[in-house]
């Protein structure tokens, strides 16, 4: 497994630091306290071609090994969990598109997705079904030659704004997958009030009632919506978010050096008391151990390892694990500080707690690695 990244890696790396500290951490409280995410960042994101990290060079794309996007999420972690969030669900998209789309589908979306004029999202997840996602209501009629969906997706990352959505509905009660774009007629777009963590992911229900579908928007065969189209994009999401909680713990514990390096109390720095360097030192250890776990899901799924699925889900698990413990650890040694906006680890806070439940839960993950180590 590589534990050193390559001299063009560590040159990836940087830029991508230097972007975020340009163009994310100037404004990254003032639209998360409005839970609206700046189109001029998106357009930023698009131009810099990290909405196209995963595309090869040959479609415009950025053509990014898997350690390389690992990283690209974990400096967009570090300075903004609901900028991460749109590279995942857009990025779940492409990768769906890039794998299992069509000549004729590659033609018409790539070129927007690459570029960031098309933003894409993931519409799974169901008012009655999440953790629970074959379970789904959503249903789809054939319809002469296309389809007729009917039914509700909720909690839709980026669904306020992305032209086109990967939506999954059940034809003759089996999962299938569908590019719906937005302006589809049929298909209402409801904009769902900003959460507590990742207030500027602009969440949104959306409400299909006989929303017509053409047949070339089917994206792979019928009823291989969950085992093949579902399971690519929550790979890779599952990916995104887990350097993305490396990034976000790494920016915890940042934050608190500087902080218990410039208080004092009872006579010294705040780092200079034993109970303040243990804290320090279970927040490192968590950083180091997640990241060193996202580098092997990494490894794994660029030399297409059969063993990466189980690596990026243990990944997901412990680095959202970590990203909480790490998160909590920083507010409390914030002491009241730490609950103000005129810091950052309270906005890292409140985002760790829903890198707990996206891409899914602890409990699901739990699941599948028990299982998958139970079965041994």
């Amino acid at each position: 497994m590589q534990l050193a990244f390559t001299p063009e890696q560590q040159a990836h790396q940087q830029t991508f630091h230097a972007f975020v500290q340009a163009e994310v951490l100037p404004r990254v409280e003032a639209y998360d306290e409005a839970g609206v995410f700046p189109p001029e960042l998106v357009s930023a994101l698009g131009q810099a071609g990290y909405l196209g990290a995963l595309a090869p060079t040959s479609l415009g794309g950025l053509g990014l090994d898997m350690l390389t996007f690992g990283l690209l999420n974990e400096a967009l972690g570090q300075g903004c969990a609901s900028a991460r969030s749109l590279l995942t669900v857009h990025s779940m998209v492409l990768a769906s598109l890039l794998r299992w789309g069509s000549a004729a589908q590659k033609a018409r979306w790539l070129p927007g997705f690459v570029s960031g004029r098309l933003v894409g999202a993931f519409a799974l997840t169901e008012p009655e079904s999440g953790s629970d996602a074959n379970s789904l209501a959503t249903a789809a009629m054939p319809d002469g030659e296309g389809f007729r969906l009917t039914g509700c997706k909720k909690w839709i990352t980026f669904g306020q704004t992305a032209g086109l959505f990967l939506l999954f509905a059940k034809l003759d009660g089996r999962t299938t997958a569908f590019l719906v774009e937005r302006d589809t007629p049929g298909l209402t777009v409801v904009p769902i009030a900003p959460p507590a963590g990742c207030r500027a992911s602009m969440l949104a229900e959306l409400r299909l009632e006989s929303c017509r579908v053409p047949a070339a928007n089917l994206l792979g065969r019928a009823g291989a919506g969950w085992t093949y189209v579902a399971n690519t994009a929550l790979d890779n999401g599952r990916y995104s978010v887990a350097w993305g909680c490396v990034g976000l713990a790494q920016a915890c514990l940042d934050a608190t050096v500087a902080y218990t390096g410039a208080r004092r109390q009872f006579g010294a720095f705040l780092k200079e008391h034993q109970l303040i360097q243990a804290m320090l030192t279970d927040m490192v250890a968590n950083v180091e151990a997640a990241r060193l776990l996202c580098c092997k899901a990494g490894y794994l799924q660029q030399t297409g390892d059969p063993g990466a699925p189980l690596a990026t889900s243990l990944a997901k698990y412990f680095a959202a694990r970590a990203a909480g413990q790490v998160a909590s650890e920083a507010v409390q040694a914030h002491g009241a500080n730490g609950f103000s906006r005129a810091y950052p680890v309270q906005r890292h806070w409140r985002d760790a707690k829903v890198m707990d439940v996206i891409e899914g839960s602890r409990q699901i993950q739990q699941m599948v690695i028990g299982r998958a180590y139970a079965g041994r």
